[in-house]
């Protein structure tokens, strides 16, 4: 029986064009954007036209018929499922779980909106990240959402944040309502940071009067 022998290759041998790692990354990106039922369809189609594979700006989450999820409601292990097919730390989300004090499901929108202090500094990168990953006006520059929605999610991160104040909240809140009003009830991080901005500075002032007019005392 004879031994067909094949050449071998070395690494050296091998050459990548530099241009297909990136490719690569696109690629990936446009499929988990698009969710393709058959990938493999789905790329050589396009790739036996000389076409583009069609590609989905953003990810649409299907849409569940049950009743919970049409509540808005989610069960822990179909979130711990999820969470750890995406390769990310099991400590990170049992954290989340700890932080919101969640039982066997949890209500989604409070746990994107603590996932997503786990990437944002602050409180009001917090409400901004949350704008653009809510919006339904993804080419806005500065992507609003409903003002109901935004009030919603800042009251309950001010629940479970102890140093914030729920007076201080609803201050805010207060004063945004006239911002949203004119722009048909959305609001979106633009005027959200202009009136923090604000607020900061009258702040500053008012504490640099007060401790003026205590030396004067």
């Amino acid at each position: 029986m004879s031994v067909v022998e094949e050449p071998y290759y070395c690494h050296e041998q091998i050459e990548i064009p530099p241009a297909l790692p990136d490719i690569m990354k696109q690629f990936t990106k446009a499929a988990i954007r698009t969710q393709p039922k058959d990938p493999l369809e789905w790329s050589y189609e396009a790739l036996a036209n000389k076409e583009v594979p069609p590609v989905k700006e953003r990810l649409e989450m299907p849409i569940s018929t049950t009743d919970k999820a049409s509540a808005g409601i989610v069960l822990e292990c179909k979130v711990e499922e999820k969470w750890l097919a995406l390769a990310l730390p099991l400590e990170r989300l049992q954290e989340i779980w700890r932080i919101g004090n969640f039982g066997q499901d949890v209500k989604w929108l409070h746990f994107l909106s603590l996932a997503a202090t786990q990437i944002a500094p602050s409180l009001a990168q917090t409400l901004c990240l949350l704008c653009e990953l809510l919006t339904d006006e993804k080419d806005n520059a500065s992507p609003p959402i409903s003002f109901d929605l935004f009030c919603e999610i800042y009251r309950y991160l001010g629940s479970v944040d102890p140093n914030l104040p729920s007076e201080h909240i609803e201050q805010i809140i207060l004063n945004l309502t006239f911002e949203a009003q004119q722009h048909c009830g959305r609001i979106s991080k633009r005027e959200f940071l202009r009136f923090k901005r604000i607020a900061y500075e009258t702040e500053i002032v008012l504490f640099c009067l007060s401790e003026f007019i205590t030396t004067l005392r």
